[in-house]
């Protein structure tokens, strides 16, 4: 019998992973084909006959299966094995693999070290590895990321490069849209991957005000469908009453294998070290994919999570405010009353396109949406004096106030781009992207009044303006007192809703084999139709607009060492309306930014060494003139200039086929020079200038099969609580007087996993370890101390 047939199949690994990029060929022919990013392959025009298929991976044992083709075959599987049974964890993610809508952030369909940023990409197995259940515990891998604050254990606000707060995204679209980048909580159960992209991402992502952050910003990228059935489910149990179990469930819908689906969620409940504090979570994450042909995709995601937790302040300062004697407040005592609660219930939305145009070009668009809403009541204690109009109370004790906030937070962003992919043009090669891009903010904070019941029957004090006053060395009473409400109070509600359009054009032109110019510029028109800020209104709408160039050089001396430069710019053209005393405009705010280095591979691809050197200059900062009462005086003062510059390290991968590490170091000198509020050379709040992460595992198949350890060190250097300021006031600020440095501490974590097969494994692990005592600030707000030593357990079984 004579004809020709269609073979289409899938690779993956022992644990059901997809292999992308795993080369299929039929022994002794030439035909064959390249798996996609799912592991999916298809090869035509094979003839009916018995065949040796033959499946390869790098990192894998190669497999052959003889096959009997006397038709068309749909659902070929291949299961590889890795060579070394050890699994990819590399923070890159699997290797020969592009990360996980990477593209989305870049928009350049280029792997993270042929990028000119620097970006870094931390793996679900690196994250299930080392089980990381929140940002700062995934990011902790990544040189120079450290967290900014906590704001009372509810959000993560995440630094790097000496800026507080850098956005953070979900699949490419900002959640909290808050100008200070407060941040949110995060779920692990649906992510696929954290990208980190460094320093100024005005190119991709918009202004420098907003997404396009000068430090960078953080994607948080969740799981989409697979086209083969698999999934997960897992128990842990811990420390502090913790309870999580989760599930990840996937596979085609359709026999033809065009549709494909994707469930991931969790169930979270726990105590903390501290009485009176708990949490509890819903989240779960669908979504659909289908291929209607071989050159189009359509995925459709939802993300929700319903996240209630105590907000906990932490303790206090006994010093002034020069002086660190950080109070260790005892476990059994909470600050706050039993009933805080703060509740944050977001959802996130996608709806993404490709379609190939043929072999060069491809169309790719995508739809992104979030909607955050939050809502807290809660107590504050503070010591007086300053902006409260109360007496200051002795060192040990504080007032008690209530307070009640809400917002309401709604991102979009709209994103098409024309991509196209080794286009030759005489002698240059061409990687490029044309795009554009419309997004939309839309957020309002609803204020509140508390009204308190008569606390000391003190006519002069009427109507009373906080709860009581505890002693931290005394027994402290968590019961709310009877007669205390909250009430809307619209004179003193915030919002604010921006639009934006962006032009991107970005080209890698290859001049060499060992030379790639890359060229950029993105222009950004922006209009506020709605802004109403505590000192700050816009009547009627206010448009701006900004051009931002990039422009940089990858010289390849040898196959695996790249040196690159670059030049890249951000502006906030938004500020271009501030004025100052007399009336005169203070301009724009702006960023330039110089980052060089070197991104080198060894050993057969499997370990990466990376050097980068930054260097960030400011124009045009302002500030807003406040009286010493705290009160805004209608202009603004030209706030001067700063500085950002250091030196980034990183070593990432396998040193021996049975040994992982990942190593960052980073160094950082954040100044502020000539300024007119903040003193020459002093440093900006909570910029460390050392910080250094270290991970290694070991697989002991040789000797016990299925065990492996991990042990991982994470040092965050001295810090400074507060700004140092000659004449400029805020909550913990006191002109001329240093702020006190928040002292530098180092975490231990252990890990040990046993696979008793490839479907079941136990992992035991200790966090904190040797029980370090830090804490993170946010000024004299917030001092949260860290998740002290804490123990647990997961059971995991992949089907």
């Amino acid at each position: 019998m004579y004809g020709q047939a269609t073979i289409q199949g899938v690779v993956k690994s022992e644990s059901n992973e997809a292999i992308p990029y795993a080369n299929v060929f039929i022994k002794g022919s030439s035909l064959g084909a390249q798996a996609q990013e799912d592991g999916t392959f298809t090869i035509t025009n094979v003839p009916f006959a018995t065949h040796e298929i033959v499946a390869s991976a790098v990192g894998y044992t190669e497999l052959s299966q003889q096959t009997d083709v006397s038709g068309d075959i749909s659902n070929l599987i291949f299961v590889l094995q890795n060579d070394t049974q050890l699994e990819e964890v590399e923070l890159f993610g699997s290797r020969n693999k592009r990360a996980e809508k990477l593209e989305t952030l870049t928009r350049l369909p280029l792997q993270p070290n042929e990028q000119l940023q620097s970006i870094s990409v931390l793996s679900h197995k690196l994250i299930d590895q080392q089980n990381a259940l929140t940002l700062s515990e995934v990011t902790k891998n990544v040189a120079g990321v450290y967290t900014f604050a906590t704001y009372g254990n509810i959000r993560e606000s995440m630094s790097l490069r000496g800026y507080r707060g850098i956005p953070l995204l979900k699949n490419g679209v900002r959640i909290n849209s808050d100008f200070r980048g407060v941040g949110v909580i995060t779920d692990m159960a649906g992510v696929d991957n954290i990208q980190v992209l460094k320093g100024i991402s005005a190119i991709s992502q918009g202004l420098g005000g907003d997404l396009g952050s000068v430090g960078g910003v953080i994607n948080v990228v969740t799981k989409t469908p697979k086209f083969y059935s698999g999934g997960e489910v897992s128990l842990r149990l811990g420390s502090f009453g913790m309870v999580r179990p989760t599930f990840d469930f996937y596979g085609p819908l359709d026999k033809k294998e065009t549709i494909a689906f994707r469930v991931a969620g969790s169930y979270d409940r726990a105590d903390s070290y501290r009485v009176k504090v708990n949490s509890e979570r819903f989240y779960i994450n669908p979504s659909l994919a289908w291929k209607p042909n071989e050159k189009t995709s359509i995925v459709l995601e939802m993300d929700y999570m319903d996240d209630s937790r105590t907000p906990d302040q932490g303790t206090i300062n006994l010093g002034d405010y020069a002086t660190n004697n950080i109070f260790k407040l005892p476990n059994d005592k909470f600050l706050g009353f039993e009933s805080d609660r703060n509740n944050s219930v977001n959802t996130t939305y996608a709806i993404r396109f490709e379609r190939e145009i043929n072999d060069d070009l491809s169309i790719k668009a995508g739809y992104f949406a979030s909607d955050l809403e939050t809502y807290a009541e809660t107590s504050y204690a503070f010591q007086g004096g300053g902006r409260s109009g109360l007496p200051e109370l002795l060192n040990t004790q504080r007032y008690r106030e209530y307070y009640a906030q809400g917002r309401s937070d709604k991102n979009s962003v709209l994103q098409i781009d024309l991509v196209g992919k080794d286009i030759k043009t005489g002698f240059l090669t061409h990687t490029f992207q044309v795009g554009v891009d419309y997004r939309n903010t839309t957020f309002d904070n609803t204020a509140y009044t508390a009204n308190y019941p008569d606390n000391d029957n003190d006519p002069d004090n009427d109507p009373p303006t906080y709860i009581d006053i505890i002693d931290v060395t005394q027994p402290i009473n968590n019961i709310l007192p009877d007669g205390v409400t909250v009430t809307p109070n619209p004179a003193r509600a915030t919002g604010s809703k921006t639009k934006s359009y962006g032009f991107t054009v970005q080209d890698k032109i290859s001049v060499t084999k060992w030379a790639d110019l890359f060229l950029g510029l993105r222009y950004t028109s922006l209009e506020r139709t709605k802004g109403n800020f505590v000192g700050r209104s816009l009547t009627g709408a206010k448009r701006d607009d900004a051009f931002n160039p990039l422009v940089g050089l990858n010289i390849k001396p040898t196959e695996n060492i790249i040196i690159f430069g670059s030049y890249a710019s951000s502006s906030n053209p938004m500020t271009s309306f501030y004025r100052d005393v007399n009336g005169k405009e203070l301009g724009t705010e702006r960023w330039d930014q110089f980052e060089t280095g070197i991104k080198s591979i060894w050993l057969d691809k499997a370990l990466r060494f990376n050097v980068t050197y930054f260097s960030t200059y400011s124009k045009n900062l302002n500030l807003q003139a406040i009286d010493p009462a705290g009160n805004f005086l209608g202009y603004y003062l030209q706030g001067g200039e700063d500085t950002r510059s250091g030196v980034e390290i990183e070593l990432i991968g396998r040193v021996l086929p049975n040994l992982e590490i990942i190593g960052g170091y980073s160094y950082l000198d954040a100044k502020y020079k000539n300024h007119v509020s903040y003193y020459f050379n002093s440093s900006p709040i909570n910029t460390p200038r050392h910080t250094a992460n270290f991970w290694v595992r070991y697989n002991f198949e040789k000797y016990v099969k299925g065990l492996s350890l991990g042990a991982g060190a994470y040092y965050l250097g001295e810090r400074p609580h507060n700004v140092w300021s000659r004449n400029y006031t805020h909550t913990g600020v006191v002109p001329g007087v240093r702020p006190f440095d928040l002292k530098a501490y180092t975490t231990v974590n252990v890990q040990a996993s046993y696979k008793f097969n490839s479907k079941l494994s136990l992992d035991v692990f200790g966090n904190n370890v040797f029980n370090e005592i830090g804490y993170n600030a946010y000024r004299t707000v917030y001092i949260n101390r860290i998740q002290p030593a804490s123990f647990g357990t997961v059971l995991r079984y992949k089907f």
